[in-house]
């Protein structure tokens, strides 16, 4: 299923075919923001890009906008927030398997079957849709019908059933909605914090968009500096500091300890990128690092590791970078950005909500203004 992933949803080719609909999402963001703009009203960035977020994945994964749905949206929307919540509770039983009645006790197993049920009706619906005699075929291919053509072919090494394409949409939706929001709201909170760095990005953006209203995904790859922010972001604030837990195959020694086969494995990445003897003033936000740096976040450099490395390392990392990037330079190119009235950059914090994913715990609000394009 890995290899399925990385070779058929994830690949150059199949991330550069969405980007009518990243273009198109982030056009609809833009216009959003400059709505409060207009009213001098103050934006809050953590709600719109977490919208934005669920949007747009839901675009790619089943080709619709819950966003325009009525109901449909809070319930997707309330789905959402239960996988999130389910997925960060701590169950005894994970550590203490004979424990397993304490999690009864508290309800948590019930809970988790109720959300499992509901869950697997929504994803029924979305292939119901797919299969529908009513699905007209100019629409946009999204990944569910990559997956339905991957079940039909019979060259694919594996027997796809509908319980596989679900886990995999499940693992796109969650994976991809929470992290990208997350790292897109830090991203802009080091911003703010660190004017100098704001100033410079913004000078590249701009030097390269010119009059541009909107910048594409081919400016963006002219973007050194804007890539550096990105990395330096991704150190600082990477969307799941313990990465997804791991299990060791087979009893190993590591610095004179014996290691069990079958013990969970965390690792610490928020350690590893913020450690003294790696990085030089590890807490200071100093995207320069690695202008004239080769290492980056593919899982090669273990120094720099947001997305895991090895056969564990994120396959959803070309769209995800592809979309952090077009959403942060847009967000700079197309406005000026101050604390509302009565801040100062000392009075943004940093302190992080609990859950698998860093989110920021409290809601970055700020004031947008057009830029002049003269």
């Amino acid at each position: 299923m890995k290899k399925i992933c990385v070779t058929h949803i994830f690949s150059s080719k199949r991330v550069s075919s969405f980007s009518t609909i990243r273009k198109f999402e982030v056009k609809q963001l833009m216009k959003i923001i400059s709505g409060h703009a207009s009213s001098l009203g103050v934006t809050n960035l953590s709600e719109l890009l977490l919208s934005f977020s669920s949007t747009m994945i839901c675009r790619i994964a089943f080709g619709r906008r819950y966003e325009d749905e009525g109901t449909e949206r809070s319930r997707f929307h309330g789905l959402l927030n239960e996988i999130q919540a389910m997925a960060s509770t701590f169950f005894i039983s994970d550590y203490i398997p004979f424990t397993g009645w304490i999690d009864k006790l508290k309800g948590l197993h019930a809970r988790l079957e109720q959300s499992c049920k509901e869950l697997d009706r929504f994803y029924q619906e979305v292939i119901d849709e797919h299969m529908g005699s009513n699905r007209q075929q100019t629409q946009e291919q999204d990944m569910v019908d990559v997956l339905f053509q991957l079940k039909n072919d019979p060259s694919i090494a594996i027997d796809l059933t509908y319980d596989h394409i679900k886990g995999v949409i499940m693992d796109i939706l969650v994976a991809g909605t929470d992290t990208t929001a997350a790292v897109s709201v830090w991203a802009m909170t080091a911003l703010m914090k660190n004017p100098r760095v704001m100033k410079k990005v913004q000078e590249e953006i701009r030097h390269v968009g010119r009059a541009k209203d909107f910048l594409d995904e081919d400016d963006i790859q002219k973007l050194t500096y804007l890539k550096a922010v990105m990395k330096e972001t991704l150190r600082l604030h990477l969307p799941a500091p313990l990465l997804v837990p791991r299990e060791s195959n087979e009893e190993c020694i590591i610095d004179g300890y014996r290691i069990p086969a079958k013990t969970i494995v965390y690792v610490n990445v928020w350690a590893i990128q913020r450690d003294p003897e790696i990085w030089k003033n590890p807490e200071e936000f100093y995207p320069e690092r690695f202008l004239d740096s080769s290492i980056d976040f593919h899982g090669q450099d273990f120094e720099l590791i947001p997305f895991g490395a090895g056969r564990r390392f994120c396959p959803g990392v070309p769209m995800a970078i592809v979309t952090l990037e077009l959403v942060l330079a847009n967000l700079l190119h197309s406005f000026d950005w101050e604390l509302p009235q009565g801040m100062v950059k000392e009075d943004i914090d940093v302190e992080v909500f609990p859950g698998i994913t860093q989110h920021k715990k409290n809601h970055l609000c700020l004031c947008a203004s057009p830029r002049s394009h003269t």
